[in-house]
């Protein structure tokens, strides 16, 4: 009998994060969540607060500190990689924050998150991802690749670097037998959407809203031995938004 699997997701709260958690969890893998947040007790998986790791993504420290409290928890192997959180400020009136609005310290704060903590989680849990012949998710957006009416500036283009991030992780890891890919959601139907949000659907080839469990799957597709040839790419989860 194969060992169990092993997952360590960040973002893993709401939303997409959560959908992966269930999707995972259900294929019997463990999900180790990082989050910003201490362990909600709400939260309907198995392992629970023994699971979870609370960082602060924002925080490089923070964020390099927790490395070792993982190490501790997945015995010299970890087979996936899950980076979902992200932040996406808005003005106080919550409008979209644009290049001439946007602060030195959001843009810090946004990238942080969004950008280094990705590479700093992988690179600090290289040697157990190698073990385990792993794979790593990085979550982008529709709006890493064009101007979006609600994404900011900062979100967009720490979104694309994480694209080109991915391309640059996928050469380096690949040696490793580490496979990197990343995956771009676009209108899915989670509590963050913004007012309006019908409007883009409407233009959608498959004129409909996407659901969290969507894209989860796709993540576990990556995960998984069906992908066993696949690194380096960006698969679009959007109904057809970016034709």
């Amino acid at each position: 009998m194969s060992p169990q699997k092993t997952l360590l997701l960040t973002g893993a709260s709401r939303g997409i994060g959560h959908a992966t958690v269930k999707r995972f969890s259900a294929e019997g893998w463990r999900v180790l969540t990082c989050s910003r947040q201490p362990f909600d007790a709400r939260c309907p998986w198995p392992g629970g607060e023994e699971n979870h790791i609370q960082i602060d993504l924002g925080d490089p420290q923070s964020t390099i500190e927790a490395i070792e409290r993982i190490r501790d928890r997945i015995d010299g192997r970890l087979d996936a990689l899950v980076n979902n959180a992200g932040i996406s400020p808005k003005s106080e009136e919550g409008g979209r924050l644009n290049t001439l609005e946007t602060d030195l310290r959001t843009w810090g704060r946004v990238f942080h998150v969004n950008f280094f903590a990705p590479i700093v989680l992988a690179r600090g849990l290289c040697n157990e991802l190698a073990a385990a012949k792993g794979a790593v998710v990085n979550v982008t957006s529709i709006a890493g690749n064009q101007v979006h009416p609600f994404a900011g500036a900062a979100y967009a283009t720490s979104k694309a670097a994480l694209k080109a991030l991915t391309r640059e992780m996928a050469h380096d890891f690949g040696p490793l037998g580490v496979r990197v890919n990343a995956i771009a959601p676009g209108e899915i139907e989670t509590s963050i959407l913004s007012p309006g949000t019908e409007k883009i659907v409407e233009t959608l080839p498959l004129r409909r809203l996407g659901q969290p469990s969507e894209v989860a799957d796709v993540i576990f597709f990556l995960c998984s031995p069906g992908s066993s040839y696949v690194t380096g790419t960006e698969i679009e989860v959007n109904a057809g938004q970016h034709v």
